[in-house]
């Protein structure tokens, strides 16, 4: 492209780790800030671009051809600053592994809109879709009718999650029986995707599910991956605490899809410090507003209104793409002034058929503690401070006699054996999945004593070189 100046930058040894974006464009006399480009390349070498107009400033709408998975499992969801495809795999056919994936982004950075195109892709190529929607429905409203389950409250997300899990671990033990060790889409089964659109809303400090709901992804992005049951989040975060503790999502993240749309400076810090971006910091800033130029003016000189400013919405990283420092775009995604009702250029994309794949029966997820307390899908237990323990069972209303306590695991022991997978859990892991399943907080005292019980009664093992604990098979 002519007009373009390039400049090619040797840097110190292991690249830049970061950089003052003003000062560059101070020193390059350009005062649009957005119009220069700055990627660290590969060893010693970076590049800096300074074009005539941002290249991202102006993106054509997103077309179903973009949205059909090619033989390598991508769709295609926008484009590099320099023209350059930004892809995103929905599925691996060379491994059969589904994708555990995560969008980061400040309020209004284009999280939801991202959301329905990974939607309708899905929907296009017959991925059976279970989606959370935790802003009451209104983040992706259109997906109404249009995936499998679509829950919006948090209680029902958990619900949800469990059956998820079920699943996962259902195909697990029936591919063992079939000597298969991977998963092949469509047979028997097909490609299912979890997708919990504002998670933060259920992992954050004080939410009444955090716990269980941090396990439950934790779980899906460890075992459903290699049998067709992957995980995507989609979050507003400052930092990965905020979203269940930093361990539950980063062995999940570093192995799959991370995209960084506008960000906090905490946000960034903890992915620089879990390795998820490469070579520190060296990662332009997106703006709120692209093209905007702040200048000073005389007392007496007349004020300029900015009336060409473009919002950024879509602007991102792709982290564990092949180029995790070029900032890219999404295509855009729907109409782009706000819709009294449904946006009818969104319900075009999705079509008129029917979604693949059958519901999620949630009333067979709850715990016998909560089939005591009366919890139903239909009045589930608030999503407030306190969650279940406030909510009033619904027979104590009606009068009723309480329903029968199905049969269950009781004692830690029970406990412990009734939730260990074939392939076994790490201490901590098993703790909070304990401290999840109904029936109570296991101290850590307790679960130790019980697992060397365990252990010396032949019903569970540790082998050597693993910390995993495992269930030995009854005779």
């Amino acid at each position: 492209m002519k007009d373009v100046r390039e400049y090619v930058l040797k840097t110190p040894a292991g690249g830049v780790k970061k950089y003052d974006h003003d000062a560059l464009c101070d020193y390059l006399g350009v005062d649009d800030r957005s119009r220069v480009i700055f990627e660290q390349g590969v060893g010693r070498e970076a590049i800096v671009r300074v074009y005539p107009a941002n290249p991202l400033m102006s993106m054509r709408s997103i077309r179903l051809e973009d949205l059909l998975l090619d033989d390598r499992g991508f769709i295609t969801i926008g484009s590099y600053y320099d023209g350059i495809p930004l892809r995103f795999r929905l599925f691996d056919p060379r491994t059969g592994n589904a994708q555990r994936a995560a969008v980061f982004g400040t309020t209004g950075a284009g999280k939801s809109r991202l959301v329905q195109a990974i939607l309708v892709a899905c929907k296009l190529s017959g991925i059976v879709v279970h989606l959370a929607d935790l802003k009451s429905g209104q983040s992706v409203p259109e997906a109404n009718g249009q995936v499998a389950t679509r829950v919006t409250t948090q209680f029902e997300t958990i619900l949800m999650l469990r059956g998820l899990v079920a699943e996962a671990h259902r195909r697990m033990k029936a591919y063992a029986e079939m000597g298969r060790s991977g998963f092949v889409k469509d047979d028997p089964d097909p490609l299912v995707y979890g997708i919990v659109d504002e998670a933060n809303r259920l992992l954050e400090k004080g939410a009444p599910f955090r716990e269980e709901g941090a396990y439950l992804i934790k779980e899906l992005g460890r075992t459903g991956r290699s049998v067709g049951v992957g995980i995507i989040i989609a979050a507003q975060a400052g930092h990965l605490e905020e979203l269940g503790g930093s361990d539950t999502l980063r062995a999940m993240l570093k192995e799959g899809e991370v995209v960084l749309l506008r960000w906090s400076s905490g946000m960034m810090q903890q992915l620089v410090g879990d390795g998820l971006v490469p070579r520190g910091e060296a990662l332009q800033p997106i703006p709120k507003v692209v093209g905007r130029v702040q200048r000073v003016r005389r007392y007496n000189e007349a004020a300029k209104e900015d009336v060409d400013d473009v919002n950024s919405q879509g602007m991102l990283y792709h982290l564990t793409a092949s180029r995790p420092t070029s900032m890219a775009r999404t295509f855009v995604v729907g109409s782009v002034a706000p819709c009294t009702g449904y946006d009818p250029v969104i319900l075009d994309l999705y079509g008129p058929a029917a979604p693949p794949g059958v519901p999620i029966e949630l009333e067979l997820y709850l715990t016998p503690k909560e089939v005591v307390a009366g919890y139903t899908v239909d009045s589930p237990a608030p999503d407030g401070p306190g969650g279940a323990a406030t909510t009033t069972p619904d027979h104590a209303e009606a009068g009723g006699a309480a329903p029968a306590v199905p049969a269950g695991p009781v004692s830690t022991a029970q406990r412990i054996l009734a939730l260990l997978p074939p392939d076994g859990l790490a201490e901590i892991d098993l703790r909070q999945a304990l401290n999840a399943d109904g029936y109570g907080e296991v101290k850590r005292g307790t679960l130790r004593t019980t697992i060397s019980l365990l252990r010396n009664e032949g019903k569970i093992a540790r082998p050597d070189s693993s910390r995993l604990i495992i269930p030995v098979p009854a005779d």
